[in-house]
């Protein structure tokens, strides 16, 4: 393996396939993950799959990864929108994080279309619905991050 990378969900995400499907999706967090830990593998890399709802754990998760992961894929849900405190984590850990979004935030609510997060990561990918994820666990692997 090439190394092992943190794929993180934030807030609400555990209830994938049962939250506005409209937007979100039928696919079911679980099968999700399942998914994402196989596409890692295929692809060389160990998979870690972390979810919280709670900003502070995100916080020591992001601290922690840097001692033991080449990279994270996070998709922060509403703490992308005002959580200076995950931005001020990722910025300290020094390994590349990558935002992601299922839903394209730029056509949705006003106040999602800001990501205090954004600045601090290496990219940020949103609107392809699950396949988000895909695209940055290969940006990782590609070392494109």
């Amino acid at each position: 393996m090439a190394g092992k990378i943190l794929i993180m969900h934030g807030p609400n995400l555990n209830l994938l396939g049962e939250r506005e499907p409209g937007i979100y999706g039928d696919t079911n967090f679980e099968t999700l993950n399942v998914h994402l830990v196989k596409l890692a593998s295929e692809l060389g890399l160990e998979a870690e799959i972390y979810q919280s709802n709670h900003e502070g754990d995100l916080v020591d998760r992001l601290h922690a990864s840097r001692k033991e992961c080449i990279g994270v894929v996070l998709n922060a849900g509403a703490y992308t929108h005002y959580s200076y405190a995950i931005a001020d984590a990722i910025k300290a850990i020094r390994i590349p994080v990558i935002e992601v979004h299922i839903s394209n935030i730029f056509a949705r609510d006003a106040f999602r279309s800001h990501s205090v997060i954004a600045p601090v990561c290496k990219g940020s990918i949103s609107g392809f619905g699950l396949l988000s994820y895909d695209l940055a666990v290969r940006a990782l692997a590609e070392g494109q991050a």
